[in-house]
């Protein structure tokens, strides 16, 4: 049955309180059988981080990312996107398969013939894994106390959920924006279950990031502009990934090899150094996206880049971006002093038989790719 909130006698309310107790116990443990790595639980008060976004939104920081700004209510008040709502329970998931090497990763971004797709991106789409297992779980927890008022959440509505798992405990926010663990870096996806049961909740973590800014120094675009505060629009994962249109020429070279995300901030962060590995087989990396030429990338036909991404989050952006972003990558390997010209070779033979059926996103692109060689630009 769910929790009794009667506050008639001492005596309900001591057994309500030792029900909760009880229950946060094994909230824990079938969190971690279902596969999740934490589990900290808050309410739904966002206070200050409200007020925050409205600023961030009002600066135009979030750039075609609309969305944020239609539901900008609902992200600062998640009693409105469930009402009824009294605590969020809020899980961590590791996503760092046993072969990612980070020396790997930094060769790779520097290898300009190379693709260098996020990490996160390489196995399945993680929406659907903590969607399910989300699922999963609120109907654990139904058996065990009855019905009551629930929603799941992955990165799928507007809800603050970085700021709501800082709050709860998983972590806290690094300076490049995401959370921190001690235990598991930066490399874990999260997820939410909004509930009207009045469970009892964790306290924040203590922030480790002391003096280091590596995050800040290491970014290609400077989109990390001060401590804490990102400029979506210079993000390359916004421009890869979010970002609908061209990408603006001056972040063009900075992007280098880049054709999905970036993991520049992540790389770099000491305590990446402890981030435990997932033995999850969702999040091995497929179709060998890890080691994957810009040029072998670029032979996907249409029919090819939706068959191998089924179940991917890379699906989302469509083959249009997908080009576009190769272009790019393309580009700048013809640029590079380090690419043979053997393979500049091929890299333009590529391109310019693209360009014949190539859509006006992706044939823009492509010119700037077959002009940078020599214009430097």
């Amino acid at each position: 049955m769910p929790l009794s909130t009667d506050p008639s006698s001492q005596a309900s309310g001591q057994a309500s309180l030792e029900d909760a107790a009880s229950l946060r116990t094994w909230l824990g443990v079938k969190a971690v059988e279902l596969g999740f790595d934490d589990l900290r639980i808050t309410d739904t008060v966002l206070g200050h981080a409200s007020q925050r976004l409205q600023e961030w939104l009002a600066q135009g920081r979030h750039g075609h990312m609309d969305y944020m700004q239609r539901h900008a209510d609902l992200r600062a008040n998640p009693g409105l996107l469930v009402p009824g709502a009294l605590r969020v329970i809020c899980v961590s998931m590791n996503y760092l398969s046993p072969d990612i090497d980070f020396d790997a990763e930094w060769q790779g971004i520097e290898t300009p013939i190379k693709a260098s797709v996020s990490i996160y991106a390489r196995g399945r789409d993680y929406h659907k894994v903590l969607r399910n297992r989300l699922q999963e779980f609120a109907k654990a927890i139904e058996e065990k106390i009855g019905p009551f008022g629930y929603r799941v959440f992955t990165d799928s509505a507007p809800l603050m959920e970085v700021e709501l798992a800082r709050k709860a405990g998983l972590g806290w926010r690094g300076k490049h924006t995401l959370l921190l663990n001690r235990e598991s870096g930066s490399t874990f996806f999260l997820g939410e279950i909004l509930v009207d049961i009045p469970l009892p909740v964790d306290e924040p973590q203590v922030a480790h990031c002391g003096t280091c800014q590596s995050c800040i120094d290491i970014c290609p675009t400077q989109a990390i502009t001060a401590p804490y505060q990102l400029d979506a629009r210079r993000c390359i994962s916004y421009l890869t990934i979010e970002n609908p249109g061209a990408i603006p020429v001056e972040f063009r070279k900075a992007m280098g090899n880049r054709v999905y995300g970036c993991d520049d901030c992540q790389l770099i962060c000491p305590w990446n150094k402890f981030a435990k590995r997932s033995q999850l087989p969702d999040f091995v990396q497929r179709h060998g996206l890890g080691q994957a030429t810009l040029l072998q990338l670029w032979s996907w036909t249409e029919a090819e880049f939706n068959q191998r991404h089924e179940g991917s989050a890379i699906r989302r952006i469509g083959y249009a971006r997908w080009r576009r972003n190769l272009a790019v990558g393309l580009g700048n390997a013809l640029a590079s002093p380090q690419v043979s010209n053997e393979d500049k070779r091929s890299i333009r033979q590529a391109l310019q038989n693209a360009m014949a059926t190539a859509d006006p996103l992706v044939a823009e692109h492509i010119e700037w790719a077959l002009s940078i060689e020599t214009s430097k630009d």
